[in-house]
């Protein structure tokens, strides 16, 4: 089945151009069936790359799934058109003022690692929608710094800057093989890495809820589960293009910044040679597993959910 989002959204063309079942609105209209609503707080300053990057993951499920886009409510993005964000996002406001809710939420990560928590300027809004999420989401997925900030909010786990960027592609160990969003996971597994922050695995080993399903030895835990808030955090990007790691560094470069070559990703560290996507298999196995959790579980009233 496919996803539906609007076709006049960049995302609609570029997807069904790669082979990924899209849908209209009237298309979606004539199936008597209940779509899986999933939300996207989208935190990124790319907003048509981020979007599309989450809809071509969520939408290669055989389930319909209904994407809404959502945006912090006073917070201007600087790198996406006026006309797209009026066009496609809603403000978390109007979003709650509605009532509705969501049988999955996204949280996306965010460039703000260098900053206390309580310094970026929607961090009052972000901690009402993580309280917002437990009686109005069924299951809720925060990427990077998104996991962080909610780990954080739930747990009073602090994020650590480290010495120099994670970044590159890292090897992943499968530490609970067993667990229904690992199905179909290798015994290890590729995922890009890229932020100034980390996550200790011993702070996380002192609180019962939380469970670490892939980490590595180099950059430390990957994802992690909350059964209690209905959760998962992940620290890293499965959902990156081939590219973007190569945009990043590229971007800094030009910046002046001092920036390490990403590891483990350009072909013998020669950036004439383009990198190899050696992580999208299980990029859509985590999704596909999460959506499919989601729909064993969540009510078929979606108005049940946070009852």
């Amino acid at each position: 089945m496919p996803i539906k989002i609007p076709q006049d959204l960049p995302a609609f063309d570029i997807l069904d151009q790669e082979g990924v079942m899209v849908m209209s609105e009237d298309q979606a209209a004539r199936q008597d069936i209940r779509a899986l609503r999933i939300g996207l707080l989208n935190l990124m300053p790319k907003k048509i790359q981020t979007e599309t990057q989450f809809a071509r993951l969520i939408g290669a499920t055989p389930l319909q799934i209904e994407l809404s886009l959502i945006k912090m409510t006073n917070h201007h993005t600087k790198n996406t058109t006026a006309e797209h964000m009026n066009s496609f996002y809603r403000s978390f406001a109007e979003v709650e003022a509605t009532g509705e809710k969501f049988d999955g939420f996204i949280i996306t990560g965010a460039p703000i690692e260098h900053l206390p928590f309580e310094e970026v300027d929607y961090w009052d809004e972000l901690q009402h929608v993580f309280k917002w999420s437990q009686s109005h989401v069924h299951s809720t997925f925060g990427i990077c710094w998104g996991g962080m900030a909610m780990l954080n909010h739930f747990h009073g786990i602090q994020k650590h800057m480290l010495d120099a960027k994670a970044f590159g592609c890292f090897r992943h160990k499968n530490l609970f093989p067993a667990s229904h969003y690992l199905r179909g996971f290798s015994d290890d597994c590729i995922v890009p890495v890229s932020r100034w922050t980390e996550i200790r695995q011993a702070e996380l080993d002192q609180v019962q809820d939380l469970k670490t399903l892939l980490g590595s030895d180099e950059v430390g835990p990957c994802l992690i589960q909350d059964d209690k808030h209905r959760a998962l955090y992940i620290l890293n990007h499965f959902e990156y293009d081939s590219d973007t790691l190569q945009q990043e560094y590229e971007r800094d470069v030009a910046a002046g910044g001092d920036i390490t070559l990403p590891r483990h990703y350009f072909p013998n560290d020669d950036t004439s040679r383009p990198p190899m996507n050696r992580w999208r298999s299980h990029a859509h196995i985590l999704y596909g597993n999460w959506i499919n959790e989601i729909y064993q579980t969540t009510p078929y009233d979606i108005n049940a959910i946070g009852r």
